[in-house]
């Protein structure tokens, strides 16, 4: 990447760009699209891979996070009522946590009273399998995932119709990915998640650039499964505010994407952005494929190199699901711009954005 590229920060003359609106020579991998969760500390991981998998427990240890570990390799059981998943009745899929196989959609989910996520039918004979288990003087049976033999939960017979079963199952065990959220990869548009301090900020900074399609404020991040405004500003789900950038690849580009967003957030500040602190606020990068992580970590390298005096903070965190945030927390500046917070917080990153990149605004109407 050119060192011109970084003067912006140092320079009057910032950020001159030669190559935006034109095709790279680098050819640009395309994920499938129902290979929808990356996980590259899990090179096991797969949603489209239904290969039977094979491992040793040692093999899984050093994969898994230990929580997970102990589920799904030792068949131990996460408390009732945790997180929101048991009682949650958004649209989406739900995969093995472990492998990646496509487990449940939510159609087959019901709430139950038990306190773990329930549903009364998989999603193909081969996703499941069972075995019966005598523990603790219990006679029950075993749901293991049908591709890597991984602990899931239990199968009762009292669900409701038309089957009357009830899959009861440990959320640890489960990935799930929202209908909608993934980024369909058609054509010339891709998808990034970001997070650089409160998403109206970074969300009206992106919808002035040339190239981006779509800005949509929400939360990744975390575990707890579509968490609430609310429930994110407490600092305890783990989630990140974020916008999910929809881009024409062959208007912009990932190093443009990246130098509008350490341009206007201070990455070098851990959990915090002006006034706005907590892990909530972090600079954080949720990449969903290696082209997005090497994309993030150059450019963190060279600025780390040439600019900033205090080491860039921002984390790489894989992408597993984006959860939109309510309407009235959408296109909040253009719909608030009166508001002291959008006058006085929002309004000067939008000048320092316009003032940097006014050769790639969008034109006005």
């Amino acid at each position: 990447m050119r060192k011109s590229i970084y003067n912006f920060l140092v320079l009057s003359s910032l950020f001159m760009f030669t190559a935006c609106g034109q095709n790279n020579k680098t050819t640009t991998k395309t994920i499938a699209m129902e290979n929808v969760i990356s996980k590259p500390e899990n090179p096991y991981y797969s949603n489209t891979d239904t290969s039977k998998l094979v491992l040793t427990d040692d093999q899984w240890k050093k994969v898994l996070p230990p929580d997970l570990y102990a589920v799904a390799r030792q068949a131990d059981t996460e408390r009732a009522f945790t997180g929101t998943m048991w009682k949650s009745e958004t649209k989406g899929t739900y995969y093995c946590a472990a492998c990646g196989l496509k487990l449940f959609k939510s159609d087959q989910k019901f709430v139950s009273s038990c306190g773990w996520p329930s549903f009364f039918e998989q999603d193909n004979k081969n996703s499941i399998t069972f075995k019966d288990d005598n523990s603790y003087g219990m006679r029950r049976i075993e749901a293991l995932c049908g591709r890597c033999d991984s602990h899931l939960g239990h199968l009762f017979d009292d669900g409701p119709e038309p089957t009357g079963k009830r899959y009861c199952m440990n959320a640890v065990s489960l990935d799930f990915v929202p209908d909608g959220t993934v980024a369909q990869n058609k054509g010339n548009l891709e998808t990034i998640t970001i997070g650089g301090g409160c998403y109206w900020c970074v969300e009206a900074v992106y919808e002035n650039l040339t190239g981006v399609e779509k800005v949509v404020s929400g939360f990744a991040g975390g575990k707890v499964e579509n968490p609430s405004y609310e429930e994110v500003c407490t600092g305890t789900t783990g989630a990140a505010e974020v916008v999910e950038i929809t881009y024409d690849k062959t208007k912009t580009n990932l190093d443009e994407i990246f130098q509008v967003f350490f341009t206007v957030h201070d990455p070098t500040t851990l959990n915090r952005q002006g006034a706005d602190v907590g892990t909530q606020y972090r600079s954080v990068i949720f990449y969903k494929n290696e082209e997005q992580k090497k994309a993030a970590e150059s450019i963190i390298a060279e600025l780390n190199k040439e600019v900033f005096n205090n080491k860039i903070v921002t984390t790489l965190e894989p992408f597993k699901a984006f959860y939109k945030a309510k309407d009235n927390h959408q296109n909040y500046y253009e719909n608030n711009k009166n508001q002291p917070y959008c006058q006085m917080v929002i309004q000067p990153k939008l000048e320092k954005f316009e003032k940097v990149f006014k050769d790639r605004l969008k034109k006005k109407n």
